[in-house]
């Protein structure tokens, strides 16, 4: 399996990965915005990027060894369903990625059916704009409950710890890539999106109106949309027009001490 010494450099590993992505994202939303940037990005990015610093360390609280961790453990134990069956590695890596982004979309869809849960997530859906910071602004405790289901299934599934990591540094990587206000001609993003999800179908996720919120709940690769039946090609209004936020909240900016209360408090009611 893979030298211990990975996981000591994982969370540096995916520090550098995700600042050279943040950089590069936030260049190009200066470079060919999709939509005018909304207000002053200041106390928004504070917030967001405050959020993502916030549950960042809890989950290292909580599970130091994080996901890897919870591979390296099932891997020395032989648990899981990749460890049984004896799967090869060239083929348990893009199972392992593609099983876990699964699991990934049926926790999105989770998150939207069950009202405790929204009450979360609508954190995540209330931010006034949407850009590559929308992509960290999660309550710390909705991303406490996302490891701990990832840590479940990597151990039911037995995914290699390799697979785990590359798993975690590409959604990562592709939440800041989705939520860019970035323009990609139409014509690329036809075909870009047949592999994954782009911020012009991500956007649509975004959208005030329920039913338009309801859809394109990928957050990496974009077929479980379309398998499920859950994908959505555009937002009614278009993508210029399209009011970004929370269904039935107010689209009120809010610092960081708000952003953690909100889930406790009335307004954030499905």
């Amino acid at each position: 399996g893979m030298p211990d010494g990975l996981l000591l450099h994982e969370p540096a590993l995916r520090l550098a990965s995700f600042l050279t992505i943040l950089v590069c994202m936030a260049l190009w939303e200066r470079l060919a915005p999709r939509r005018l940037p909304g207000g002053p990005r200041g106390g928004r990015w504070v917030a967001n990027l405050g959020l993502a610093a916030l549950a960042t360390a809890l989950v290292r609280v909580l599970f130091p060894a994080a996901a890897v961790g919870g591979a390296l453990f099932a891997e020395y134990r032989g648990w899981g369903l990749i460890q049984q069956l004896d799967v090869p590695l060239a083929l348990a890596l893009p199972l392992s990625i593609a099983l876990l982004d699964l699991a990934v979309y049926i926790q999105h869809v989770a998150l939207h059916a069950f009202p405790p849960l929204w009450r979360l997530h609508i954190v995540h859906h209330a931010d006034p704009a949407f850009d590559v910071t929308t992509g960290v602004r999660f309550h710390p405790v909705e991303i406490a409950l996302s490891m701990l289901w990832k840590l479940s299934v990597v151990v039911a599934l037995g995914a290699p710890a390799e697979a785990v990591l590359l798993f975690e540094i590409l959604l990562s990587a592709t939440s800041l890539f989705n939520h860019g206000n970035v323009r990609v001609p139409p014509a690329l993003d036809r075909v870009l999106r047949w592999a994954v999800v782009t911020p012009d179908m991500h956007r649509v996720h975004h959208s005030v109106l329920r039913q338009e919120a309801d859809s394109n709940f990928g957050f990496n690769l974009p077929w479980w949309d379309r398998l499920f039946g859950t994908y959505r090609a555009q937002p009614e209004a278009g993508h210029g027009a399209m009011t970004i936020g929370a269904p039935g909240l107010s689209a009120a900016a809010r610092g960081l001490p708000e952003l953690l209360a909100l889930p406790f408090r009335r307004e954030a009611r499905r």
